[in-house]
């Protein structure tokens, strides 16, 4: 099948399910003060191959009618992957079921009508791939190949490829009805390096929402192999305090924990180490972290989020000062505030560089001794406390230079702390994901080594 006939057949199951959403609201609001109907299809493919051969091939074409009812302060949700009239007024009567041996809860119900994205941006987030499965296992395959053609490189642990494309569309009782399709692909690889008994693996990857914005094959599979060759050798060292600079793409781990701590569940549990901190000084003051929903291809652009309220651009985080919660309506109604249209998550996050000109070498440079990390184990992180401790593996620097790779050591600080404590960040800036940023250079932190 073609490209274009692909995307007229996506647009034409977004207007069934727009009727089919529609069609459910009218019906349960004969019944219930208010309702919110949404549904999610998608349509894809993944391959895995393992030194060369397919192991996997898995086609997936799903979704499911969410449907949530509200009345006298109550809720009832239930849902439904049969998309007849039958099966869909069955899931209306049993939300109201489950409605009624609920609570009242007076910030239950749904958003404001004046945050309802009732017209929303095209972010231009659609482009499927008309690859087939031959073509897909050839990607997977090329980029073990490379990988294996490293005479360090003794085996794989497979290479890996996705494709797919998603239809969503949220409606509800106050008018809103919207959808849009978006798509995503990725190619992966995992090397495995022996080097005098001493085994070391990594992987590297490819994401996009265009296809043909993917890195090659060849790529994936030469990053793979050269990670997981320069691990070889690794070394222990002593217990210390030193400054430690976390490479791109574990910095994005690091902000992904300002996430959870300003998230409004965990405000409102009282349960976040960030509480009572808008307006306080979170990081330092020439650090900003914007907000961007409406990228264009943007991995985290949305036009609304999960609650259909509109996504806006805003500073999180202006001159290391926190802005805002991230909040859904329930979560702003506990706090007396108002949705920030976070229902579902963050979107594009974008960490300011300290130096337009900070690249990945004069970050070593700054850092002069200490370690970079590369790679995080372990859940050690209280997200009521701040408290931070997680296994890590890397490199050892001297002089501002790379000097061997380190493993099996742990490191420790408090999130509050390793915050205000940033030094600089890169301008090799990690942009896989919905929170871009560059490698983050931390003042001091305990290392419990041998």
């Amino acid at each position: 099948m073609s490209i274009e006939q692909i995307k007229k057949d996506a647009i034409k199951q977004k207007e069934n399910l727009s009727n089919i959403v529609a069609q459910a609201i009218e019906q349960a609001k004969q019944k219930v003060d208010s309702v919110e109907v949404s549904i999610n299809q998608s349509t894809g493919i993944s391959v895995s191959t393992r030194l060369g051969e397919p192991e996997n091939v898995e086609f997936n074409s799903d979704g499911a009618l969410a449907i949530t009812v509200f009345q006298d302060q109550r809720k009832g949700s239930a849902s439904t992957n049969d998309l007849s009239p039958q099966a869909i007024s069955q899931t209306i009567d049993k939300a109201i079921n489950i409605m009624q041996y609920t609570s009242p809860d007076p910030c239950s119900g749904l958003g404001d009508v004046d945050q309802m994205a009732f017209n929303p941006p095209d972010l231009d987030l659609f482009y499927p791939s008309d690859l087939n499965v031959d073509n897909a296992i050839e990607q997977a395959k090329q980029a073990e190949q490379t990988a294996l053609t490293y005479p360090k490189i003794k085996s794989s642990d497979g290479g890996y490829f996705s494709s797919r494309y998603g239809v969503f569309v949220y409606g509800n009782s106050l008018g809103m009805l919207q959808g849009y399709c978006a798509s995503s692909h990725s190619l992966s690889c995992t090397a495995i390096a022996e080097q005098e008994g001493q085994m070391e693996r990594n992987y590297a990857y490819t994401s996009s929402r265009d296809i043909n914005e993917l890195k090659s094959s060849a790529w994936v599979g030469r990053q793979a192999a050269e990670k997981t060759i320069a691990h070889l050798g690794a070394k222990q060292i002593a217990t210390m305090q030193v400054p430690v600079l976390f490479s791109a793409d574990v910095s994005v781990g690091l902000i992904r924990h300002l996430v959870g701590a300003i998230s409004g569940g965990a405000i409102y549990r009282k349960s976040s180490f960030l509480l009572d901190s808008i307006g306080k000084q979170v990081f330092p003051s020439w650090m900003t972290i914007f907000e961007n929903p409406h990228i264009l291809k943007g991995v985290g652009s949305s036009p609304f989020d999960s609650e259909g309220t509109k996504t806006v651009k805003r500073n999180i985080i202006e001159q290391g000062i926190l802005q805002t919660y991230l909040l859904s309506h329930y979560s702003a109604r506990k706090l007396g505030l108002v949705s920030t249209g976070h229902a579902g998550g963050i979107h594009n996050w974008l960490v300011s560089p300290s130096q337009p000109d900070a690249s990945f070498d004069e970050m070593l440079k700054k850092l002069d001794k200490g370690i970079v990390v590369t790679s995080l184990m372990g859940q050690g992180v209280n997200g009521v406390t701040g408290d931070y401790s997680r296994g890590a593996s890397g490199f050892w620097v001297e002089n501002g230079q790379i000097q061997y790779p380190i493993n099996e050591i742990t490191i420790a600080s408090n999130l509050k702390d390793m915050y205000k404590n940033i030094v600089a960040i890169g301008n090799d800036v990690e942009t896989r994901s919905n929170i871009h940023s560059g490698s983050i250079l931390i003042d001091n932190m305990s290392i419990a080594g041998k």
